[in-house]
């Protein structure tokens, strides 16, 4: 199946799959269209295609869960190998091993085109009549601060200097028509350029974008380096440069094939009141931070727009369909680059991205003669704490690479039988974490900083190990071919 090359593509493909549901009741964005959402996250149903909106005008449409786990379990992960230029029947460690082999492979920059040749250009607001009121911005759980406006799109921001444009995705909520407000944390690469801004006294011009090439929020949602422009590394993930078209008004490049771009500044205070707003984690929290504040100053929309809508919560959704599985490729590059070995990695979608799990090759002692399970522990820690996500990680699992990490009921078995109930753990005091975090002590949480651990479950040497008592390993090959002939008739 050939990789969609916008959102428009990206539903038709999972049509193809039987993984998309047409919505043609008239749904409200206040709460309904993201409680839809939710249930069918949770149950793995096909994505909803909201068709009519009550509020807004005809034809303006809203996508839910573009990226969560497919209703096929055959193929769990199609709606994310559709993203990243992958079949859809890829396993996520194929994903994994995807996206780390992209950071090695040269950028393919985008190319521009004129104006009248974008899809996003067919509609032009600016001034008053540029106002998200005009959309179905959804409001997404009840108890958040507002409705939100991006929950899975992409902020593109620039440094002062023009050296390194950014593409990422950060939650941002609607304050009113004109003005939105959202997290700017430290150390995210949107805080990064919106400090250089401040630091300035010069609002930072931005753009957000909504739908495009469905690779756009996948990479956008995934840890790569300082200074790496997204927009060239997603060229090199799906083989061919993006269309890029100049932005209303600044000189931002935007996605040409984007459903919707809204423009304006990001102020240099942090005037805004933002949140609650249902995380990743599972929980709705109570607290509110102030935050810079968006305006809306220009937007550009193809007709009929499709506005794309994750409601985030406790997992399997979007956020750990597309951030798990990125910080794991990031960590295993990470570990890979320091010169240990690493058969594979995976943050498990279950545990809501605040779990890391390292497999270890079976001849990794060959490999590292001389060193120990805990100096190999620790190592792995110092290579994946080292990195810039590496305050997203709580907790990291180093196992032996003979059961299957993304098969929870696999990785229960190996987690319960191999890691020590109070010994084999290597301790990162004070290290910076997530305020996001759940598992922490709201002082903690606060201070951004706390402990982080590496779980050493290491087997003994294949020689030395006990056997499995499966089905596979537990008995002579003949009678295991004697047995797959029965069940074969």
């Amino acid at each position: 199946m050939q990789h969609p090359s916008d959102l428009r593509e990206h539903i038709e493909a999972l049509e193809k799959l039987g993984d998309l549901d047409h919505v043609h009741e008239q749904v409200d964005w206040n709460l309904e269209t993201a409680a839809q959402t939710r249930y069918s996250t949770e149950r793995r149903l096909p994505a909803p295609l909201f068709e009519n909106v009550a509020g807004v005008a005809e034809g303006f449409r809203l996508l839910g869960a573009p990226a969560a786990l497919s209703s096929d379990p055959s193929r769990p992960y199609a709606r994310v190998a559709l993203s990243v230029g992958l079949r859809p029947e890829s396993t996520g460690r194929e994903i994994v091993e995807h996206l780390v082999a992209t950071r090695h492979r040269p950028g393919v920059p985008p190319v521009a085109i004129a104006a009248e040749a974008a899809p996003v250009k067919q509609n032009v607001l600016l001034a008053e009549d540029a106002d998200l009121n005009r959309f179905p911005v959804p409001f997404v759980h009840e108890g958040d601060g507002n409705r939100y406006a991006n929950t899975y799109g992409v902020i593109i921001a620039q440094t002062p200097d023009g050296s390194w444009t950014n593409w990422s995705i950060a939650r941002i909520m609607m304050i009113d028509g004109k003005h939105m407000t959202g997290l700017v944390m430290h150390p995210q690469h949107i805080a990064q350029v919106w400090q250089q801004w401040a630091d300035l006294g010069k609002p930072m011009p931005y753009a957000l974008v909504q739908g495009g090439d469905p690779a756009i929020p996948y990479v956008g949602g995934i840890p790569i380096g300082d200074g790496v422009a997204e927009a060239a590394y997603i060229g090199a993930l799906i083989g061919r440069p993006l269309e890029v078209v100049k932005a209303e008004l600044s000189d931002l490049m935007v996605p040409a094939g984007a459903e919707i771009v809204i423009e304006g500044h990001l102020s240099v205070q942090r005037d805004g009141v933002e949140g609650p707003f249902g995380e990743f984690a599972g929980y709705i929290p109570r607290e509110t931070t102030l935050q810079p504040i968006y305006s809306v100053e220009a937007i550009t929309h193809r007709d009929a727009p499709i506005w794309p809508l994750v409601a985030e919560g406790k997992p399997a959704d979007d956020f750990h369909t597309v951030t798990g599985i990125g910080e794991a490729a990031g960590a295993l590059d990470a570990i890979r680059a320091a010169g240990l070995p690493a058969a594979s990695a995976w943050a498990p979608l279950s545990c809501a991205s605040h779990w890391l799990v390292v497999t270890a090759p079976g001849n990794w002692r060959e490999l590292l003669p001389g060193v120990s399970e805990e100096q190999y522990a620790r190592r792995v820690g110092e290579a994946v704490f080292g990195t810039k996500f590496g305050s997203c990680l709580p907790q990291v699992f180093l196992m032996d690479d003979d059961f299957d990490p993304a098969d929870d009921a696999d990785l229960l078995w190996a987690l319960a039988t191999r890691v020590h109930p109070d010994g084999r753990l290597v301790r990162f005091e004070d290290s910076p974490i997530l305020p996001l975090l759940t598992c922490y002590t709201p002082q903690e949480r606060h201070a951004a900083r706390a402990t982080k651990v590496i779980h050493e479950a290491l087997l003994p040497a294949p020689g030395e190990r006990e056997r499995q008592s499966t089905f596979a390993d537990a008995y002579p090959v003949e009678v295991r071919a004697k047995v797959l002939a029965r069940y074969a008739r």
